[in-house]
């Protein structure tokens, strides 16, 4: 049965089995150069990631690149490996005013927060199923509660007070369809309880925004300054903030110790909640892990956490740390019948306490550290006036730009295949802060392949 190989970001269908699948595999690659999908010059995969990547024989793909290379759309030299060659592509598309269109799908993605899908822990989570599925209860198989599985309840406590330092009982902990689904229901109650303002940071993801207002909450924006994210004063009216206070999206600080202190402060003072979106906790390089800003106060911060950085998005959990008194009314927001999939609560349960959460968090923390360490190797060799900013931890860094070169940067970045967003899309409309040119590189997303080949395209689209 075919299937779609999106390796460099490029929809290429293959036949995996058979005697078609070196045909497919060499008609795909040299498709994908002669429309220019694959620009001049890109490093393609060497043949055993790329086999590994597709599960096939290391000498199909050989074969390939050796046919590829044979009739010149591409070249090999030692040392450098199989690239694209330097040959003119078809003509580009334009439209109706005769100008160039930019070619469609890139064929590298360096958006944030997306993890590398290609790493997901197959095996052990496939272990983990199947003795959650040995020992689950029969009422695991029922509608369910809307709290979560007990056993995942208990799992995360166990885990967030070991690893984040949250206090918690299993009794505090409410299981999600991920953060937006958190947030979501979060935004309902605060607007049920009278809270009409929600503090955001000045920097952060719009849809977040968009939830809190289709809650019906007005969102205003946080002072951001030389030392980031400023929350010792938000507005009068606001009952409620929102943090990423370990580490800063997208800017990539944590929260500096006077000011989450403060925060917690004024929250106390005012009866407002402080909403903490821990997205990526798991991830430190250079310094040491920040603790949960929940651990300073349980009473006024409710902890928000997901799987979908330390695994993968597509498993659809996450997690609400609740302070008392707040749990009845999340769970009348999310309904009797809003429950997650029971199995996949179960496995989770079970990779969190067997330890293989730890083993896989410990190798991708290796694994997307190398990355980041080749990241800023690259901008120093050849993009020395490009810094590289708030790299110590997560999946992202920024890299700061000339003043005025951050449209331009994005579109040259279009013109070498690669999807990349410009901080100017994350900055609140009613920021007061001077606008800031960068460009936010996850480097994350592409699979470990592909992940040379998106570096040579990105540092050919910086000044």
């Amino acid at each position: 049965m075919p299937r779609s190989w999106a390796t460099l970001g490029v929809d290429l269908h293959l036949e995996p089995t058979g005697p078609g699948l070196r045909r497919g595999l060499t008609d795909a690659l040299r498709e994908a150069v002669r429309t220019g999908r694959l620009a001049p010059g890109t490093r393609l995969p060497s043949s055993r990631a790329l086999a590994a990547d597709l599960g096939i024989a290391r000498n199909t793909v050989a074969d390939a690149y050796a046919d590829l290379v044979a009739e010149g759309w591409l070249t090999a030299r030692q040392g450098s490996g199989t690239r694209v060659a330097d040959r003119a592509v078809a003509a580009p598309v334009t439209d109706t005013a005769g100008r160039p269109r930019v070619p469609a799908g890139p064929a590298y993605d360096l958006r944030p927060g997306t993890p590398d899908l290609a790493s997901f822990p197959r095996a052990e989570w496939l272990r983990a199923t199947r003795r959650a599925l040995a020992a689950a209860p029969n009422d695991a198989f029922g509608y369910g509660d809307p709290r979560g599985r007990p056993e995942l309840r208990t799992a995360l406590a166990g885990y967030l007070s070991r690893v984040r330092g949250v206090r918690t009982g299993p009794d505090r902990v409410l299981v999600c369809g991920g953060f937006v689904h958190g947030l979501t229901l979060l935004g309902t109650v605060l607007r049920a309880r009278g809270v009409h303002t929600v503090a955001v940071e000045s920097y952060g993801l719009h849809f977040h925004r968009d939830l809190l207002t289709a809650a019906g909450l007005r969102t205003v924006p946080l002072p951001y300054d030389d030392r980031g994210t400023d929350p010792r004063s938000p507005a009068g009216d606001a009952g409620a903030v929102l943090l990423t206070p370990a580490h800063q999206f997208p800017m990539g600080e944590p929260l500096r110790p006077d000011r989450r202190a403060a925060v917690v402060d004024w929250a106390r003072r005012t009866g407002a909640l402080v909403l903490e979106d821990d997205y990526d906790g798991e991830f430190r390089y250079d310094r040491q892990p920040v603790g949960a800003l929940q651990g300073l106060d349980p009473d006024r911060v409710v902890y928000l956490g997901t799987a979908s950085k330390s695994l993968a998005p597509g498993i659809r959990l996450g997690w609400a740390v609740l302070p008392p008194g707040l749990m009845d009314d999340v769970v009348a927001a999310k309904g009797p019948s809003d429950t997650c999939a029971a199995l996949e609560q179960l496995t989770l349960a079970e990779f969190l306490t067997s330890g293989a959460h730890d083993r896989h968090v410990r190798a991708a923390r290796l694994r997307y550290r190398r990355r980041r360490d080749a990241l800023v190797a690259a901008l120093a060799a050849r993009n020395p006036e490009v810094r590289a900013t708030g790299i110590a931890a997560g999946l992202h860094a920024v890299l700061r730009l000339p003043p005025g070169t951050e449209q331009s940067v994005v579109q040259a970045a279009t013109w070498q295949h690669l999807a990349l967003y410009g901080l100017s899309c994350f900055r609140h409309p009613r920021a007061v802060t001077d606008p800031l040119d960068a460009v936010v590189v996850g480097y994350g997303t592409p699979p470990d392949h592909a992940w040379a080949g998106a570096l040579d395209a990105l540092c050919r689209a910086l000044p």
